[in-house]
């Protein structure tokens, strides 16, 4: 049974910084790309970062680049996203997902397995 299990969320002020966590079970990890997306409150999932299985390609939404880091520790069969100087606006449940399919893509529909979410809130 796969299982990925988010973690790191919370509530920060704006330009503060949190690092979120998935932890992967149940699968071969270094097979699978990997994803973060989040949805606001109303709004639809939206893509944020993804890493290829290999770690040295990553591909991220304009919206957070500069600011946000997708890493991998294969070894820990875990994928990070480092969120820097944080908006109001990131304000979200981040999800994390993975991609059978080993590319670097931003649309949610190709991903095979998904977590439960962490909240984060950014507070201005």
């Amino acid at each position: 049974q796969v299982q990925l299990v988010e973690s790191g969320g919370g509530l920060v002020q704006a330009g503060d910084s949190l690092r979120l966590s998935c932890a992967a079970s149940g699968l071969t990890f270094s097979n699978y790309a990997m994803g973060w997306f989040r949805q606001a409150p109303g709004k639809e999932r939206e893509f944020v970062a993804v890493i290829r299985w290999s770690g040295f390609l990553t591909y991220y939404a304009d919206s957070v680049k500069g600011r946000f880091t997708i890493s991998r520790d294969n070894a820990k069969n875990t994928v990070y996203l480092q969120m820097n100087n944080l908006k109001p606006e990131d304000t979200a449940v981040y999800y994390c997902a993975a991609d059978s399919s080993r590319t670097l893509t931003g649309v949610a529909q190709n991903y095979d397995y998904w977590g439960q979410g962490t909240q984060v809130t950014v507070s201005s």
